[in-house]
């Protein structure tokens, strides 16, 4: 639920960061702030591609957890839905309005399922994956009780190491006791390559990709040999978009990153060597933090330490500054190298996370910015969870 500039009721520093109407130098900090015309740039840039190259463009709403980021995409990126990790995610979403859900895991619990399979009197349509033949009877009875109808993916294992199988005659196998089974219909692969999308060369990465879509293909020909052509062949992020694109085999992204971008994202190269985040794509979500300690002479404490930002894959980055350098955190406090003992108390600083997704889930609000003013606040409302 967006706060409008109408509303008065929250507290400003108690309840929310900001309200609309203010100077984006009255926030209080550390908060996170979207760039709102960075933002929608990056949002119709993929919408575009995604038209362009006759895609479906499934947003990753793990990344933001925000039903408000995620209509946008929808409003004016082209997107068709949402993809989510977790139930208790795409519950968020199907109840904040979003109609087409790809749970991009597999759901074995039996409370897990029965909520699942319950999604679809909300309006929703629910595709969730399969690696494990014995989850399809487990998918069917629930559906069956609820008198509902879940969509399946079979997930590859197309080099992340993870969830999915790897051998295409076991894909076979599954999609049919799908396309057997009452309440359950066989909609297509699951093929998403995660562990290359952070690589930073360009070409090593369109090596995994090639393998990729190589098993892709065959998996999809023996498919197609026995009566199941895939609807859908979902896969492709940030870092591989362009490969799956133009493949020939998928016709479904699920990018996520693109709309925010992160400092571990912005490192990767395009094919001609340049920084994804210098030309690409736009930085638009950053923690705006303050300085509040300059008791050392050329180093600065802020207010963003280890409660405000995960640090897997990186320490934040200060966007457009060379002069000053994140160099550690801990729980509420960030050092800052300043060897020119350039910053000031309370000067406000734009730290662009290491990783994103990690990032958005430890705070409760977006503050979106224009022109130095607070324009829109968006909960992060899918916020926690993770059940």
């Amino acid at each position: 639920m967006t706060i409008e500039a109408t509303l008065t009721g929250p507290e400003v520093g108690y309840d929310v960061p900001a309200l609309p109407g203010m100077d984006e130098k009255d926030i209080q900090t550390p908060c996170l702030i979207l760039d709102l015309d960075a933002l929608e740039a990056n949002i119709r840039k993929m919408g575009a591609y995604a038209r362009d190259h006759g895609m479906r463009l499934r947003v990753h709403g793990k990344m933001h957890k925000s039903v408000d980021v995620a209509k946008l995409q929808m409003r004016i990126g082209n997107a068709i839905g949402v993809c989510c990790q977790k139930v208790s995610e795409a519950e968020v979403f199907v109840r904040g309005g979003i109609r087409d859900i790809l749970l991009t895991n597999e759901v074995r619990d039996p409370a897990k399922i029965d909520r699942l399979a319950r999604l679809p009197k909300l309006g929703a349509e629910i595709i969730t994956c399969i690696d494990d033949i014995d989850n399809v009877a487990e998918l069917s009875e629930a559906a069956m009780r609820h008198g509902t109808t879940l969509g399946c993916f079979v997930e590859i294992d197309c080099g992340a190491g993870r969830c999915g199988v790897t051998a295409p005659e076991v894909v076979v196998k599954i999609a049919e006791a799908i396309a057997a089974a009452p309440g359950l219909r066989f909609r297509g692969l699951q093929a998403y390559q995660g562990a290359m999308q952070h690589i930073e060369d360009f070409a090593e990465r369109e090596t995994r990709l090639d393998a990729a879509i190589a098993l892709v293909k065959e998996t999809s020909e023996q498919l197609e040999a026995v009566g199941l052509k895939p609807e859908l062949v979902s896969g492709g992020g940030t870092g591989s978009y362009y490969f799956e694109s133009n493949s020939g085999i998928y016709n479904e992204l699920q990018c996520g990153s693109y709309a925010f971008m992160d400092a571990d994202y912005g490192r990767i190269r395009d094919r001609q060597g340049n920084r994804i985040d210098r030309g690409e794509w736009q930085n638009a979500l950053f923690i705006l933090t303050s300085v509040m300690s300059h008791a050392k002479p050329f180093q600065a404490v802020c207010d963003a330490g280890l409660k405000a930002q995960s640090v897997d894959s990186g320490l934040p980055v200060i966007f457009g500054r060379e002069d000053v350098k994140y160099i550690k955190c801990s729980d509420e406090h960030g050092v800052i190298d300043d060897p020119k003992a350039v910053l000031k108390i309370n000067e406000k600083l734009r730290l662009v996370p290491g990783h994103c997704d990690p990032t958005c889930n430890v705070h409760d609000w977006y503050v979106g910015v224009r022109g130095g003013k607070v324009e829109v606040l968006w909960p992060v409302s899918a916020r926690g969870r993770s059940w």
